[in-house]
């Protein structure tokens, strides 16, 4: 019997973000995702015989026309939402998103019915600063804080997010606009890589994030002076650029964090 029986939930509305980009919110179909923690995952799931997009590339691999093809995501969306929101990035010779990429409003597929993860607010005191650094859909986790219950809490929030271009930065309008109404509380602070690739030029920062880091005007920027005793920092996205981001911090008296010896330096790795 195809895996395509364990499809359980049904595509409600895609959002084009991108030529590479999409946001897909889903909703189960007949069942109720379990109150999950923001900044936790699921996995998504196609079978391979599904359609994918013409996108100039073979698949890397084969897949079983009979067997799921399974991808952990984060989600983006509340926990109070009643559908599940993904911020999705094009793998032209992937297995799984060529095929999501195909799918259309209706379309079924299959979504994990556990939330999972440690990637969470839990071990972070009320009082602590964090600042969130994300690469392209690396920014889907803190989504879900923001749009929970994050906005709350008595630090300040620094959202950086970094994209080789502008139109990559999803949730750019709703950072703005959060950011105007929660003056002083959240910072936004947008970076773009390739900014010759800008249609209509780019007056923002266009630098890596350690060097962003390791720049006092940042700290003016963002009114606080981040120290070990007094700001958290999350990591989510490209390896390298969560690798790099640890050492820089490790240098300057951060620690990571882990379930048995807490620590202030928080990653995720796609």
């Amino acid at each position: 019997m195809s895996d395509k029986s364990k499809y359980n939930s049904v595509i409600t509305q895609i959002v084009q973000v991108s030529p590479r980009m999409k946001i897909i919110r889903v909703k189960p179909d007949q069942w109720q995702l379990p109150l999950f923690k923001p900044g936790q995952f699921v996995v998504l799931g196609l079978t391979g015989d599904e359609p994918r997009i013409d996108t100039g590339e073979p698949e890397y691999k084969p897949a079983n026309p009979d067997k799921l093809i399974r991808r952990a995501y984060s989600i983006a969306s509340s926990s109070r939402d009643d559908y599940v929101e993904f911020y999705i990035s094009l793998v032209k010779s992937g297995q799984l998103t060529p095929r999501l990429f195909h799918l259309k409003p209706g379309d079924r597929l299959f979504m994990s019915q556990k939330p999972t993860g440690m990637f969470t607010l839990d071990s972070v005191p009320e009082d602590q600063n964090l600042v969130l650094f994300a690469t392209g859909t690396g920014i889907a986790p803190y989504m879900s804080m923001l749009r929970t219950d994050a906005l709350h809490r008595k630090g300040k929030i620094v959202v950086v997010h970094g994209a080789d271009t502008s139109q990559d930065l999803g949730y750019i309008g709703e950072l703005r606009l959060l950011e105007r109404l929660f003056p002083g509380k959240l910072i936004y602070y947008p970076t773009v890589t390739r900014p010759d690739l800008e249609p209509a030029g780019w007056d923002g920062d266009t630098r890596f994030f350690e060097a962003i880091w390791k720049d006092s005007s940042f700290k003016e920027k963002i009114g606080f002076d981040p120290k070990p005793e007094n700001t958290h920092v999350f990591l989510c996205g490209n390896p390298y650029m969560v690798e790099n981001m640890k050492g820089l911090l490790k240098e300057e008296g951060f620690k990571e964090h882990t379930k048995r010896d807490p620590g202030q330096i928080h990653a995720e790795e796609f």
